[in-house]
């Protein structure tokens, strides 16, 4: 069975604190970006830009495509799942920052440097590379990436 999910990294760009990153705290306490399933009659693109929505309160556009993450996970009722998660450049249009307490513990914005130690200290692995994209898209040089 396969599973298809997209998300994003979202940004902005205020007068007085420059560029920012969103990150989110997932329900297991990791940093994480905002991310799920597709549902029916949906593009990857509205998928991602719906989920951030819901999780996140804010609303966005896409930028570009920032990469795919593929992997396999064992669901009790399916079996074997290939996930597949298509992870866009969203900057932030509107909507007010609203955590969606269902899914999530918290969402807030960072300064590209702190959104990048957060992310390798305390997020997935398999994100590093997605928040190195972002940021590599943005103009912005980390350590480590």
């Amino acid at each position: 069975m396969k599973e298809i999910s997209a998300g994003g990294v979202v940004f902005r760009r205020t007068p007085d604190k420059g560029l920012q990153i969103q990150l989110i705290q997932d329900r297991y306490g990791k940093v994480s970006l905002p991310k799920g399933k597709m549902e029916p009659g949906e593009t990857v693109e509205q998928t991602a830009l719906r989920e951030i929505a819901e999780e996140t309160g804010m609303q966005g556009i896409i930028i570009e495509p920032i990469d795919q993450i593929k992997y396999t996970y064992r669901h009790e009722q399916k079996g074997m799942v290939d996930k597949e998660v298509h992870y866009y450049l969203v900057e932030a249009t509107g909507g007010s920052l609203q955590a969606q307490v269902e899914e999530i513990r918290g969402v807030d914005w960072f300064a590209p440097e702190e959104a990048w130690r957060r992310q390798r200290q305390s997020g997935y692995d398999n994100n590093d590379r997605i928040v190195a994209g972002a940021l590599k898209l943005l103009g912005v040089e980390v350590k480590g990436s």
